[in-house]
């Protein structure tokens, strides 16, 4: 069997090249990326930069729900353990208090375009807590109409009148996490979740009208096989998502005690992982899905693919979005938030975040002030990740700057990726070729400069 694969006429995979060129890189929800965040940025330079925005500009708002009733070892989120329900009550109640200071610095409406809350597990809150937050995000919002309000799912844990009350609060899209369907897997890294219970969190969802169902898988999780994953493949896509992610997993257990308890010599192999990946995209393109970029597949129809088609696509710190001109505010422990040319992320810790919050200070435990080069660089990386491409003229336009001549050390270098079939360089273009781009994050690397040295690299996942 040939390694290359014709995917669709956007997509093309050739396992060749990408054993070849996988290497170490950042996923680019953010440039520059969070590690190179520092602990100058103040909450008073936060706090003159929201001043200075303008007051007409839509919002999204991100919230973090850490708690989880239990852990699965693959998982590389900030999450807290615990049965202890007392502790969402608490942290609640400190979250509406940090969402009041956050709307006491921003005159104007409000306007709340895009609301996604992630963890941990959302649904860790009790009814009575998800009603409670999403009145004071209602009392401190303008939530609109056509909004994308969004949730991450564990369906193991909630009920058919949880999902009636996430509607009725105001929630149109959710994120189910599956992983894989086999149950050695499940076993490898507890989480055992039946096709059954997803089914009917998905059915639910559907008769309460959600707009929008994603799927989450994972590849390279320990005892998947081949004919495992394609099994779990065929039960989601009889599932009909509107929307698939299918992560690779990075096993970084040094970084992730959680990953510890994994048995490494359970992993699959490198070949493995590969034939799944090529096992994936062919499934999910044969079964009508789009690649948006990344790890993402919608279906043709969906807000992502036809954000795509009309160039409107953004990337964030929750993936793909259709909201490219709104300012992030980030609420609870670990979130990031982007307000103009700047980001800031709040302590990790619970105690550090409560004990801000008690002095009446913003819990922001670093940030970033973009420079002219940064923004540049990413808009740059935006236009690659979303579009697959980018003309040379827009941005000497819009940045004053003469491309060739800006970005000649890293046209020298685009040159090889031309050479290994990955970009194609026109005199006003630059363009990912099919074949580019399920290698797109090696593409945006080049236009990073903090990424100079070997060394710089390790502290990523792989790039496949």
């Amino acid at each position: 069997m040939s390694s290359s694969l014709k995917a669709s006429p956007e997509l093309e995979v050739d396992l060749e090249l990408i054993r070849r060129l996988d290497k170490n890189g950042p996923r680019y929800t953010s440039y520059p990326t969070a590690d190179r965040f520092v602990k100058t940025f103040s909450p008073d330079t936060y706090r003159n930069w929201v001043a200075k925005r303008d007051a007409a500009r839509p919002l999204s708002l991100y919230v973090h729900i850490p708690f989880c009733n239990t852990l699965c070892f693959y998982c590389g989120c900030n999450k807290i353990i615990t049965k202890d329900r007392s502790r969402s009550e608490k942290y609640i109640q400190y979250m509406i208090k940090e969402m009041e200071m956050q709307v006491a610095l921003m005159p104007g409406e409000r306007r709340l375009e895009q609301l996604h809350l992630g963890g941990g597990t959302p649904t860790f809150l009790s009814d009575d807590e998800m009603r409670t937050l999403m009145s004071a995000i209602a009392k401190n919002f303008t939530l609109v109409k056509d909004g994308e309000y969004s949730i991450e799912i564990d369906p193991r844990k909630v009920s058919d009148e949880t999902i009636k009350l996430l509607a009725d609060v105001g929630f149109n899209r959710i994120s189910i996490g599956v992983q894989d369907f086999d149950v050695a897997v499940q076993e490898a890294v507890n989480r055992i979740q039946s096709e059954e219970e997803t089914l009917r969190v998905i059915n639910a969802a559907r008769a309460n009208g959600f707009k929008s169902i994603s799927i989450d898988l994972i590849y390279g999780l320990p005892k998947q096989t081949l004919a495992g994953f394609k099994a779990t493949l065929d039960k989601v896509i009889a599932a009909n998502p509107d929307r698939l992610s299918i992560y690779n997993y990075a096993h970084l257990p040094t970084i992730f005690m959680a990953q510890r308890r994994i048995n490494e010599a359970d992993l699959p192999d490198a070949q493995t992982k590969l034939d799944i990946l090529k096992l994936s995209v062919n499934t999910l393109t044969d079964a009508g899905y789009v690649y948006i970029g990344m790890d993402h597949f919608a279906k043709p129809d969906d807000e992502l693919a036809v954000a795509q088609r009309q160039r409107r696509l953004h990337r964030n710190f929750q993936g793909y979005s259709t909201h490219a001109d709104c300012d992030l505010i980030a609420i609870g422990i670990s979130s990031i938030g982007k307000v103009g040319p700047t980001y800031s992320q709040n302590f990790r810790e619970e105690e550090e975040y409560y004990a801000a919050l008690d002095r009446n200070e913003l819990p922001l435990m670093r940030g970033m002030e973009l420079d002219a080069d940064d923004l540049v660089r990413r808009e740059i990386i935006q236009a690659l990740m979303c579009h697959f491409e980018l003309s040379k003229e827009t941005f000497n336009a819009e940045f004053q700057i003469d491309f060739d001549s800006y970005f000649a050390i890293e046209l020298g270098e685009l040159k090889d990726l031309e050479n290994e079939g990955l970009v194609r360089l026109e005199p006003e273009w630059l363009y990912v070729t099919p074949k580019g781009r399920m290698l797109i994050r090696n593409v945006c690397m080049v236009f990073d400069k903090y990424l100079r040295t070997r060394q710089e690299h390790a502290r990523y996942s792989k790039t496949i």
